[in-house]
């Protein structure tokens, strides 16, 4: 359902004048200006992502950003705590360098995978070569034995390095729909013989690492100029390298006609044990209703193959930025404020997950969870979240909301459930009100999510200081909120595959040991 403004402003006219007579304009507007002429966005945007770097769960980085953010709480006056939920598998990323030493010279643009073990200071020194096209398992098993002592690419060889979207503007329509066709034919025959290796993409780097391979080496093209997804390493003896589509096909073209290309890789890294874990909580304490929440949510924990700027960075911004606005202006609310900073969201929500788990006197009685993670745009659409009387609460919140930010909001009530995604999941499985703060796409899904381009200069200021205004002043409404947001649910409707009726996601226990 759309939201219409019209019906929206003659509701807040009747509703402020009948139920919701606390509401402060004053300090609204005071808010608003705080966020506009005193932001701390850039200069927190700074020291998280140009100084800590990316922020991969086990890493010293992500130990080192913990502690910058319980920094900047004590300097606002916000008591908080790091609070270890688990332990995952310790590592630190080194230099990285990887150069073409034959047919000719050139360093190549790549990195290492997460938690990929490391060559050694010597490196690693060796011949390319491709997989295979097969008839079946059995002739994959036999050619397994030719890798010894070899590098081996495991990535479809792109067919294009140019987005779509730059086809469509420039080619003529024929050419298009040509390179379209000719792609999908090779991208299924790619599918239907790495079915027939009898592998996937996770146990093929370990069966190449027990015949004998020196290295893996993959690319995840992201189908934007220059943009790769950087995830983890399947192997663990041998290094994993992931090298940018220009590099990578011109390689695979080289073995392809039998130039015999090699590559030298020097990929530091190193191994750490089991270390701790944690979520950054910081909590501004409720004056009448204390053990009542309102939960700002963002996950601290990144990828690292750029610095996590637009995931999650901004989203981390957004939410400590509200919170030092809010400490300032409103520092006695009715309810408790909490955020929550939460790590490991990418390997499966585990941070998020834990505090559910291990917190049931918070979650039984949060207001509303207010949870950004999807790049860093205006936020341009809110969802009810499948709870059934949420166009109720979340129209009279937006209500005090400036019109230049909620003009680009649609809001769809009750919404679905979410039952993965981001961390607003983990509270809604559990049933508690949370809702994610979903923004415009600004490329996001292929250049910056998971990439190796997701780096400070991505983000958009402007649009992550509407989020911070309209982030406070939803929370301050839900606050101060009179009445209690119901936790009913709707009854979802019939799945069409199945013809059974839809299921509310159930709460599931985070991995508490991650890599060990």
């Amino acid at each position: 359902m759309k939201k219409s403004y019209l019906l929206l402003l003659l509701y807040f006219i009747c509703f402020t004048q009948t139920g919701f007579t606390q509401i402060n304009n004053q300090l609204l507007s005071v808010i608003e200006q705080e966020v506009n002429e005193n932001s701390q966005l850039e200069i927190l945007a700074h020291e998280l992502l140009d100084i800590i770097g990316p922020r991969l769960v086990g890493t010293p980085q992500m130990q080192q950003a913990h502690d910058w953010a319980l920094t900047k709480y004590t300097n606002w006056g916000i008591p908080s705590q790091n609070e270890q939920w688990g332990e995952w598998r310790g590592w630190e990323r080194g230099i990285t360098h990887i150069d073409m030493v034959y047919p000719r010279i050139q360093t190549l643009k790549g990195t290492q995978l997460a938690w990929s073990p490391s060559t050694g200071k010597k490196g690693v020194t060796a011949e390319l070569v491709v997989l295979p096209t097969v008839a079946d398992s059995n002739e994959f098993n036999k050619w397994l034995a030719s890798v010894k002592g070899k590098l081996v690419m495991i990535s479809m060889k792109e067919p294009t390095g140019r987005p779509d979207y730059n086809w469509e503007e420039f080619a003529t329509p024929e050419s298009f729909e040509k390179m379209k066709k000719e792609r999908d034919l090779y991208e299924d025959e790619w599918s239907r013989n790495m079915q027939r290796t009898g592998y996937d993409r996770r146990s093929l780097p370990l069966a190449l690492e027990k015949a004998g391979a020196s290295g893996i080496v993959t690319s995840y093209w992201s189908k934007g100029f220059g943009a790769n997804k950087i995830f983890g390493a399947n192997t663990e003896k041998i290094p994993t390298i992931d090298l940018e589509l220009e590099d990578y096909t011109m390689l695979y073209r080289m073995v392809e006609v039998g130039d015999r290309p090699k590559i030298s890789i020097k990929a530091l890294s190193k191994e750490l044990g089991a270390v701790p874990t944690f979520n950054t909580i910081a909590e501004i304490k409720g004056s009448e209703k204390p053990n009542e929440y309102v939960i700002l949510s963002a996950h601290f924990d990144s990828w690292d193959g750029g610095t996590g700027a637009t995931d999650n960075g901004t989203g981390t911004l957004v939410m400590m930025e509200t919170m030092r606005v809010l400490k300032k202006l409103y520092p006695n609310p009715k309810r408790t404020i909490l955020v929550g900073h939460w790590g490991s969201e990418e390997q499966g929500l585990n941070g998020s997950r834990a505090y559910v788990e291990d917190h049931p006197e918070i979650v039984g009685n949060i207001q509303a969870v207010f949870n950004q993670d999807n790049g860093t745009g205006r936020v341009v659409q809110i969802s009810g979240g499948g709870f059934l009387n949420s166009y109720d609460y979340i129209s009279r919140w937006l209500s005090a909301v400036p019109e230049e930010v909620t003009k680009h909001i649609e809001t769809i009530f009750p919404g679905m459930p979410a039952s993965g995604g981001s961390d607003n999941a983990s509270f809604i499985a559990a049933g508690a009100p949370a809702f994610g703060l979903s923004s415009l796409n600004w490329s996001y899904g292929s250049y910056t999510w998971h990439t190796n381009r997701d780096t400070y200069d991505k983000i958009i200021f402007d649009d992550v200081k509407n989020n911070v205004l309209l982030t406070a002043i939803l929370t301050y409404m839900a606050s101060e909120d009179p009445d209690v947001a119901s936790k009913e649910r709707r009854a979802l409707p019939i799945n069409k595959k199945t013809g059974e009726q839809g299921t509310w996601p159930s709460p599931r226990s985070p991995n508490r040991k991650g890599g060990l």
